[in-house]
């Protein structure tokens, strides 16, 4: 996959948490106490993780959502390192009031993560930029699913000007969520897609989801690889790679965004999901989430030894 003379311009739409994570040997049981080997404080969100994905990738990359209030202390650590990664924070609306998400990240000897966060409801009373401003340029939109509420119709638009739209979709969706027919691309994970389905299969709640919206369906598995519907209909499958995985927090969007970047360069979905998956194999190779993802000559190297 070769980089264009111009670079992506992508707009990524969700809401950035401020993650503090500590790494154990296990998971205490329920009322017991752990000492964590490791701590460390990072930028994290569904949508901010795969942005810092595709900035590292060779995309440029703007950011819309609502974080907290200015004077609190999360939302300034947050937009400091999305600086740093050369994101446009320029459409971030900041909420009075309001507190930017905090989450706790417990990460096992495995890789495997654990994690509770807060919120704050009042996030979701934001109003984004006009689209005119926000799609100008633009080559592609993220969205994280939990996030239909505030900007359902600047998708609606985005398809209607001819910009895909992908949803990396973090928890299951309602069957009547807007999203749903809004998006060009849904990436789901295993658990996800069949709680959205009702149905206890990958490729059976892929078809079933298939019947109401046109978007392309994809479902992530980890260690077992990605499957999706082509364009008859027919289930494929795209091997993971193989890595010793040291931390999995941040690999899914990770792929969310170097499979967003891939088609807004102009790859078909196949050689995008080859793609995704080796910049979220490399990302799994270290600790960190999301400010952990690959650089671009890291991806292409891996996936050059891997031909």
């Amino acid at each position: 996959m070769a980089l264009s003379e111009i670079a992506p311009r992508i707009l990524c739409i969700g809401i950035p948490v401020r993650d503090l994570t500590f790494r154990v040997e296990a998971v205490p049981e329920r009322g017991s106490k752990a000492n964590a080997t490791h701590l460390a404080e990072i930028c994290g969100g569904n949508a901010l993780n795969a942005a810092i994905a595709m900035a590292r990738l060779g995309g440029r990359i703007a950011f819309a959502g609502p974080m907290g209030d200015a004077r609190e202390t999360s939302s300034s650590f947050i937009l400091e390192r999305m600086a740093a990664e050369g994101i446009d924070v320029g459409h971030i609306v900041r909420m009075r009031d309001a507190a930017t998400p905090v989450s706790a990240i417990i990460i096992d000897a495995t890789g495997e993560r654990t994690l509770t966060i807060y919120r704050d409801p009042a996030l979701w009373a934001v109003t984004l930029s006009d689209a005119d401003e926000l799609l100008a340029d633009c080559q592609a939109v993220l969205v994280e699913s939990r996030c239909g509420t505030f900007c359902i119709d600047l998708c609606i638009e985005a398809r209607r000007r001819g910009i895909p739209v992908i949803v990396g979709v973090d928890r299951a969706m309602a069957l009547t969520d807007g999203l749903l027919t809004a998006a060009s691309h849904l990436l789901f994970s295993s658990e996800q897609v069949q709680e959205t389905a009702g149905v206890a299969d990958d490729g059976e709640a892929l078809k079933r989801l298939a019947g109401l919206t046109p978007a392309f369906l994809a479902a992530t598995r980890g260690p077992r690889g990605t499957i999706w519907l082509n364009e008859a209909g027919t289930l494929e499958e795209t091997p993971a790679f193989p890595v010793d995985a040291v931390d999995t927090l941040g690999a899914g969007d990770v792929f969310h965004g170097a499979f967003t970047l891939g088609l807004a360069e102009g790859s078909g979905v196949q050689e995008a999901l080859r793609f995704a998956a080796a910049a979220a194999a490399l990302k799994c190779t270290r600790h960190g989430g999301g400010p952990a993802a690959p650089q671009r000559i890291e991806v292409e190297g891996f996936l050059r030894d891997r031909h």
